[in-house]
């Protein structure tokens, strides 16, 4: 398992491909809102096919299918999810973005390389509530500008309520598996949810995980390198996304990690670390206030 603990500083970045525009703007934004330190983050550059980050994803190279997962509000996790498609588009090896931020069924496949940010939103039928667009645009917009199709990964909400109702998900994971996965919802909820829809909230989290892998396996292209960008758990190889996918089709799962907390790195390939975060419970803000 690979694990690399900091990225390297704008110093030691080479600048023969300078930060321009829109690029500029949204890294700046993303970089803004990260906590800073030691491993130095400021002024990050579109990433050279020849510098350190880029030559950290060609490791996990050649591989058809690469999973990255976020913790959605780690900021620096967005720099290296654009890092990861410019480098990727950099050695034309880039054949498609899938993300959970957006739905099935969307896709920016019909625009030019030149369409604007409001185009690829449309496109997408970008959710801003649930998604912040500072957040993704830069990834986004790099695999737009590199003519690779960006595809809407998530289960559509229509389609929840009948993956609520549908008995034929519980047997896409074995009782163990499914066991974990309840766990999982429990925690993810923390410990709010009324048991009665632990296995309804359950099969919605298994369709979603399906509904990510199909799109990958639809946007395959062989040669290339689809990625995908979603939720940590949603790449996890014994619960999420690649216990759905098909054999035939090479898969790594990398772990974005802000510091040593989190979800363990046994079900990914490789650990990508970030700094700590600062402590949140995020548990505090579902509770009910008392008095």
């Amino acid at each position: 398992m690979l694990s690399w603990s900091c990225w390297p500083s704008s110093a030691s970045r080479p600048t023969t491909r300078p930060p321009h525009g829109w690029r500029a703007n949204l890294l700046a934004a993303l970089l803004a809102a990260a906590t800073l330190t030691a491993c130095g983050t400021a002024g990050r550059a579109p990433v050279p096919p020849d510098t350190a980050f880029a030559r950290r994803v060609a490791v996990l190279l050649p591989v058809d299918l690469l999973l990255l997962g976020e913790q959605h509000d780690a900021a620096e996790h967005h720099v290296i999810e654009f890092e990861t498609v410019d480098a990727l588009a950099a050695r034309g090896r880039l054949g498609a973005l899938i993300i959970e931020m957006a739905d099935a069924g969307t896709t920016t496949a019909a625009l030019p390389a030149a369409a604007t940010e409001d185009e690829v939103r449309a496109a997408l039928a970008w959710n801003e509530q649930a998604w912040p667009w500072r957040n993704y645009g830069a990834a986004v917009m790099a695999a737009v500008q590199a003519h690779v199709p960006v595809v809407g990964g998530n289960l559509p909400r229509i389609r929840m309520r009948e993956a609520m109702a549908d008995t034929s998900i519980d047997a896409r994971l074995d009782d163990t598996a499914r066991a974990a996965q309840q766990a999982a919802v429990r925690e993810g909820h923390c410990g709010l949810l009324p048991e009665a829809q632990v296995t309804p909230m359950t099969r919605v989290q298994i369709a979603r995980d399906r509904t990510m892998a199909q799109m990958l396996v639809q946007a395959h292209v062989p040669g290339k390198t689809v990625l995908l960008i979603a939720g940590a758990a949603h790449v996890e190889r014994t619960l999420g996304v690649p216990r759905h996918l098909p054999a035939g089709l090479t898969v790594k799962s990398v772990l974005l990690k802000a510091g040593e907390s989190g979800p363990g790195a046994a079900g990914f390939d490789a650990v990508w670390q970030t700094p700590e975060l600062p402590a949140r419970d995020y548990c505090a803000e579902l509770r009910p206030k008392t008095s």
